[in-house]
């Protein structure tokens, strides 16, 4: 897993994060995908079902090796029969060695718009009305894809399910974005940073790829049952054999889970440890005020309430993600 800098954050900004409107932009992996055959070429390499929600929806899902392990998680705009795929900067080459290998250019193009378009996630709950005041379209429903024009500029906004971190992504080509970020911010929204949205993150319980999402990591071991990433009815695509079996017949061996403590020693990669066994790695963590909240992968067996060390000495205790409201500070 990769290591990066532990999220810090106040007390005051988790209940801004939460309660008021927050727009974090950044410049993430894009693929547009379209073509007589985009529908059924995607519908056969990705985990979530982009034929049953229909056109103009969003959706949450990954693609997977043969042996069903993650190879990217993405989030993908349907509008119409052409799709834009938005996955993690870090995963780019994963992404289009699959497209370059599994979508027939005849039926499914592809065209890489990484550098060209922008990803803006606005969190929390004044999402809809700051959208509003700010003169721009809220989705009707969940997971669901409304057309974006401003200035001539013309971008996507999808409304995410219950269970994401954000409640609406917004992306299209930079100068939009630029535009987008100056209305809201004139109507009241918080321009945040790369921070907040981990925290946000951490705190909904919601993998990270090169950090709770590794290269063996399968859907199950980090909640996509939970969270909407995969489908059991849409027939097959590539790893689904790995997957269906391990729902049909099985459980995951580890399962992603939050870890709370108040010792400001541990740092990310630690080993997670029950006596002399280790039983998960700390992926993130998040600092507010005195509190650390963590999310491992951690061995099933390991029960919830339970205490385990992390980084040889520090006591946390296994909870239930996303964190409960009581636990949160602010």
């Amino acid at each position: 897993m990769t290591r990066t800098a532990i999220a810090r954050v106040k007390p005051e900004v988790v209940s801004w994060l939460r309660q008021g409107a927050t727009l974090v932009v950044e410049e993430p992996a894009t693929f547009a995908v379209e073509g007589r055959g985009a529908v059924d070429c995607l519908q056969g390499v990705v985990t979530n079902d982009v034929v049953g929600p229909g056109t103009h929806s969003l959706g949450y899902g990954a693609l997977l090796t043969p042996r069903g392990a993650i190879v990217v998680d993405f989030w993908v705009f349907r509008h119409g029969e052409r799709f834009h795929l938005i996955a993690p900067r870090a995963g780019r080459e994963g992404m289009e060695e699959v497209f370059t290998r599994r979508l027939p250019p005849r039926l499914a193009r592809t065209t890489d718009l990484t550098g060209a378009w922008r990803v803006g996630w606005l969190l929390g709950e004044q999402a809809e009305a700051m959208l509003g005041r700010a003169e721009l379209p809220w989705p009707e429903a969940e997971s669901r894809v409304t057309p974006c024009e401003v200035d001539g500029h013309e971008g996507l906004i999808g409304r995410s399910q219950a269970a994401a971190p954000w409640a609406a992504v917004i992306a299209g080509p930079a100068d939009l974005l630029a535009t987008v970020a100056d209305r809201l911010q004139e109507a009241g929204a918080i321009i945040g940073s790369a921070t907040h949205l981990d925290a946000a993150r951490v705190l909904q319980g919601w993998p990270a790829f090169g950090r709770e999402i590794g290269d063996r990591t399968l859907p199950q071991e980090v909640r996509y049952d939970d969270i909407g990433g995969v489908s059991y009815t849409k027939g097959c695509y590539v790893g689904q054999e790995t997957v269906a079996r391990i729902h049909f017949r099985g459980h995951p061996n580890r399962t992603l889970r939050g870890l709370l403590w108040s010792d400001d020693r541990v740092a990310e990669g630690a080993p997670v440890t029950v006596g002399p066994k280790e039983v998960g790695t700390l992926t993130s963590v998040l600092e507010v005020g005195a509190s650390r909240f963590g999310l491992t992968v951690l061995r099933r067996e390991v029960r919830n309430g339970s205490l385990v060390t992390v980084g040889g000495a520090t006591q946390a205790r296994v909870v239930e993600v996303p964190f409960a409201p009581d636990l949160l500070p602010g």
